[in-house]
């Protein structure tokens, strides 16, 4: 798997540890699959206080892509 600059910068600009990317990817609490071509790996880091991240991927493109990764707010209050 590739990760676009736009990814490398995500993770600085936002505190976001390798690790923890890793994790949402090989053991997710759900996956999304998006009709334009993206999965959605989503996992709760509890080191972030429980927080949900969202780590998206190209899945279109060989070898797949990350695309980018956030803490997603929408999800805050699900358990």
């Amino acid at each position: 798997m590739q990760d676009t600059q736009h990814f490398k910068d995500m993770l600085a600009e936002r505190g976001i540890q390798q690790s923890w990317v890793e994790h949402a990817i090989e053991s997710p609490d759900k996956i999304e699959n998006h009709e334009d071509g993206t999965r959605h790996f989503i996992a709760r880091i509890q080191e972030r206080g429980g927080r949900w991240l969202r780590v998206v991927v190209n899945i279109d493109e060989t070898p797949n892509k990350r695309v980018t990764a956030f803490f997603d707010r929408r999800l805050r209050n699900i358990q």
